[in-house]
């Protein structure tokens, strides 16, 4: 593990204890007028070894503990980064860890890295994180991320404002969305609680006459999407990308106020001048996230990881190669990295 800035042969070359001895006799032994010279080799010959020996430092053989979440996408994201640092000779531990509650762990240095902290739903604790000091955002992974409430398009025909999120105020609207255990409201089927995103928040403060249940788990999420699609049933829930259900199911997300930070923080500067949350979810970047204390443990691995993208195309891939197609996330992994080679090997210097 580690990389030097030097060859090997380089570093021999210069580090070696004889040119050290060979530079102090030639200073006792030389003529007066050419000491100044002899000095100036040998000196340049410290700084050099001394640099060599900084660029060679070594990734330490504890464990680097990579989080997980209950979702396919990151859950095939942190094992490629995994397997990765592995190939780099880095000792690494997989860590379920609840998506924002992760972030005492990260501030301690007891959890490393998290590889998916997605702008829509946990910048607020990555900045609250990372105002600590003791936690750094190690960059974009180079996903973009949606997250809101999605429809299928067979229910435009009950509630044809759709998509402007005005359309749900309409209580015949929201009755079509309902079910018996939320009826006359709408049903609104939310991420596990743990996902945050404030849609208990946002159904207060837009005054929508929906009832928001959260589903247990991302497959329990996607698999009443599956069946409510195939009987053509009334559904309104949380879909995101990069994923595999835009694409398969035809659809729309509801277009809300746009996000703004004051919307989330001031509850003035929205619509509902009583309440915050009066807007959509944010969308942008997923981050990289971990221990600050990384760079200085792990350096090798700390570049990888600030090295490792992905864009949405391939992840959506992926992601329905294990849920719709059966294979695993270890191998899928094992695909990626063999198709991907001078790839990952790029973001550790081989």
């Amino acid at each position: 593990m580690g990389q030097c800035g030097l060859s090997g042969a380089a570093l021999s070359d210069i580090g070696s204890s004889s040119d050290s001895n060979s530079c102090l006799r030639e200073i006792t032994m030389t003529k007066p007028n050419k000491m100044t010279r002899s000095l100036f080799r040998c000196t340049a010959v410290s700084v050099m070894a001394m640099a060599a020996g900084v660029a060679c430092a070594q990734d330490s053989s504890d464990p680097i503990k990579l989080t997980l979440h209950d979702w396919t996408g990151q859950l095939i994201t942190t094992q490629i980064m995994g397997e990765v640092l592995k190939k780099a000779g880095n000792n690494v531990e997989y860590v379920q860890a609840d998506y924002l509650a992760q972030f005492a762990g990260l501030e301690t240095g007891d959890l490393s890295i998290a590889m998916e902290m997605w702008e829509t739903t946990g910048r607020d604790a990555m900045d609250a994180a990372t105002a600590t000091g003791k936690v750094e955002n190690f960059g974009a992974t180079g996903m973009k991320a949606k997250e809101e409430w999605w429809y299928p398009s067979y229910m435009k025909e009950k509630c044809p404002g759709l998509p402007n999120w005005e359309a749900l105020k309409d209580e015949a609207c929201a009755e079509a969305f309902s079910t018996a255990e939320t009826a006359p409201k709408g049903r609104y089927l939310g991420g596990p609680v743990t996902w945050g995103g404030f849609d208990d928040e946002r159904v207060e403060a837009l005054d929508l006459p929906f009832e928001v249940i959260h589903a247990g788990t991302d497959a329990a999420l996607f698999a009443e999407l599956e069946s409510a699609y195939q009987r053509q049933a009334p559904i309104m829930l949380w879909i995101y990308a990069p994923h595999w259900a835009p694409a398969k199911y035809e659809g729309e997300w509801v277009e809300f106020p746009e996000y703004t930070a004051e919307c989330y923080n001031d509850a003035s500067a929205g619509i509902n001048p009583d309440m915050a949350y009066d807007c959509g979810k944010p969308f942008g970047e997923i981050w990289k996230v971990g221990w600050a204390g990384v760079k200085d443990k792990w350096p090798t691995a700390y570049d990888a990881v600030k090295a490792f993208t992905l864009d949405n195309a391939e992840m959506g891939a992926m992601i329905t190669e294990v849920d719709l197609n059966g294979k695993t996330v270890d191998a899928v992994v094992a695909d990626w990295m063999g198709a991907n080679e001078s790839r990952w090997k790029s973001w550790i210097g081989q």
